[in-house]
């Protein structure tokens, strides 16, 4: 194996025709191993140390490497949690720039740089070799005939915003062949098409496609990470919405040149703030052990812990340059490469914490306002996190668009009979300037909505008083209890015809609302139809055989359509 130099840019492993490129980075790394496999199975693995290292990059090129090779790195360095270091060579580790997955993880304890039942917990240091289970970066060539297609730039005040999630929303539509459902052929399909057409609906914004793991606890109980919030590659797109592994690149570029062929443009749901990785006590799958100081937000007082400002259990370091770099480079790569016309950001508050405290005016947001290609897609906040002052609302900059969570509850407390202020209600019909035009943003800086993924289905809205969250293994502990709703006089489904008439009649009074207001509207997918979870408000955690495959969401309580094909 002919090993070169290479170049320390760009970072990640990049294809030129003739070879491959390897460039990562670690400042704390003594030395970094490429691991070079010939097939998922394989436990023999060909490692290569990367002989140059040039600003904290480690590279080498590599003439004799084609598309399709598997690779990992490992990372040798010092181990001392006390500082916050928790380098481990016996751990394979993901490439934080692959741009394609050759096998995902298959959970074993050798995945963990401590050992688990040590007294000493993260403390203890862990030499089994975790190769055979670890996911596999790969190599792919992201060569696309893409014709003429071309950003459609719609204007904010034309846009219509359908939140679905591809396995969702594909797997039983009526029309879309059986091999694609559940795929991003799936969501490129003539059916899904058709249906989003006929709702006028002029950006479909996917949930999570970035790939991700699921909790080793959730596994270990039979179920699934189906919102998927749980990232490990940034570049990536997930294997599992394509029809074969390593085809995800190729679908994932079909479908959004299907999509924007019929005028519909592609955001996406994209989780900077937190990795898969998790807390102290979590595996070594990549960031952590190729950098675990640098990657994330560790205690000031004592790095063996992670600030964890996301609920996830750790939070980016979004004060350190190649953490920033990494999200921007991940950003460009979808807009440029992929073709994606914008994003939503999860926990966007956890993004301006380059300290404790949240500054919506800091790095990140100063980086993409002068960025030319990002600071041009549609930009969506979720405008909170669950750290110190994280409820933002309203307080992100010139150029982004938020979700309005005050909009949210004063609809729902309006139409539950809670007792809504008239004046407070106008407002948000109206923009929500108290929030927005103090700062000279126009009414498109708010995102309106009655129901996300988060919660409650628009049908369960008006169907249940308390949430059913048995099937998510938690003692119904999981999910927001404060729903503002109410359940028209019954709870769950029934059969009577004058329950059923007010509940149809409330659906379309918030639908109404939503697409009568001024601001973006965003509607969830499967409301338009009806689409129950049967009470279970937090699918975050939900059952393999319930929610990964949906109960019928092209059914729920009433197959009619409740969106007419002119609004908005």
């Amino acid at each position: 194996m002919r090993v070169w130099p290479g170049q320390p840019y760009p970072l990640g492993a990049t294809w030129d025709g003739t070879g491959v490129n390897f460039a990562v980075f670690s400042e704390h790394a003594t030395s970094i191993e490429l691991c070079l496999f010939e097939n998922t199975q394989d436990r023999d693995e060909l490692r290569i140390e990367l002989p140059e290292r040039t600003d904290q990059v480690f590279h080498a090129y590599l003439p004799d490497i084609l598309p399709g090779q598997l690779y990992g790195y490992r990372a040798n360095g010092p181990f001392d949690p006390s500082k916050g270091h928790r380098f481990n060579s016996h751990k394979l580790l993901f490439d934080p720039y692959a741009k394609a997955v050759g096998r995902g993880v298959r959970w074993d304890d050798s995945l963990h740089g401590y050992t688990i039942g040590d007294p000493r917990v993260d403390l203890s240091f862990d030499a089994r070799d975790s190769g055979a289970y670890a996911p596999l970066s790969m190599i792919v060539d992201t060569a696309f005939t893409w014709g003429d297609d071309r950003a459609l730039d719609h204007s904010w005040h034309d846009t219509l915003i359908y939140e679905l999630h591809v396995k969702g929303f594909t797997k039983k539509l009526p029309g879309v062949p059986e091999r694609l459902r559940g795929t991003y052929a799936g969501v490129g399909s003539e059916a899904a098409i058709r249906h989003l057409k006929e709702l006028n609906v002029t950006a479909v914004e996917l949930l999570p496609v970035h790939y991700r793991i699921d909790d080793r606890h959730l596994g270990d109980r039979g179920l699934t990470n189906y919102w998927g919030y749980n990232t490990l590659g940034f570049l990536a797109p997930d294997p599992r919405f394509a029809t074969a592994p390593d085809r995800a690149v190729w679908e994932f570029k079909s479908m959004v040149r299907a999509l924007h062929a019929s005028g519909i443009e592609v955001i996406l749901d994209v989780v900077y703030n937190h990795t898969a990785e998790g807390n102290q006590c979590g595996p070594t799958l990549g960031f952590r052990g190729l950098d675990n100081a640098n990657y994330y937000f560790l205690s000031p007082e004592d790095p063996r812990y992670f600030m964890d400002f996301t609920g996830c259990g750790n939070t980016l370091r979004m004060g350190h340059p190649r953490v920033l770099q990494l999200i921007t480079d991940s950003l460009r790569y979808w807009v440029q490469e992929m073709h994606v016309d914008g994003f939503r950001f999860d926990l966007a508050t956890a993004l301006a914490r380059e300290s404790i405290d949240a500054n919506t005016l800091g790095g990140f947001f100063s980086i993409v306002q002068q960025d030319p290609v990002l600071s041009r897609v549609k930009l969506i906040a979720e405008p909170w996190d669950s750290g110190p002052d994280g409820y933002k609302v309203g307080n992100f900059p010139h150029g982004w668009a938020e979700w309005n969570g005050e909009y949210r509850d004063s609809v729902r407390s309006f139409w539950a009979g809670k007792g809504v202020p008239a004046n407070q209600l106008a407002l948000r019909l109206c923009g929500s300037p108290d929030l927005y035009d103090r700062t000279g943003r126009r009414p498109h800086a708010s995102v309106n909505f009655v129901t996300c993924h988060d919660g409650f289905t628009l049908a369960d809205l008006v169907t249940y008083h308390k949430k059913h969250n048995a099937a998510n293994g938690e003692d119904n502990r999981d999910g927001e209890n404060h729903n503002r709703n109410w359940n028209c006089g019954h709870e769950g489904i029934t059969s009577d015809p004058d329950v059923n008439a007010l509940r149809d009649r409330q659906r379309r009074n918030m639908l109404a609302t939503v697409f009568l207001s001024q601001g973006v509207p965003m509607l969830l997918a499967g409301d338009e139809l009806g689409h129950t979870q049967h009470g279970n408000n937090k699918t975050r955690a939900a059952s393999a055989n319930v929610f990964s495959e949906p109960t019928d969401p092209w059914g729920g309580c009433r197959r009619r359509r409740m969106v007419h094909p002119g609004w908005p």
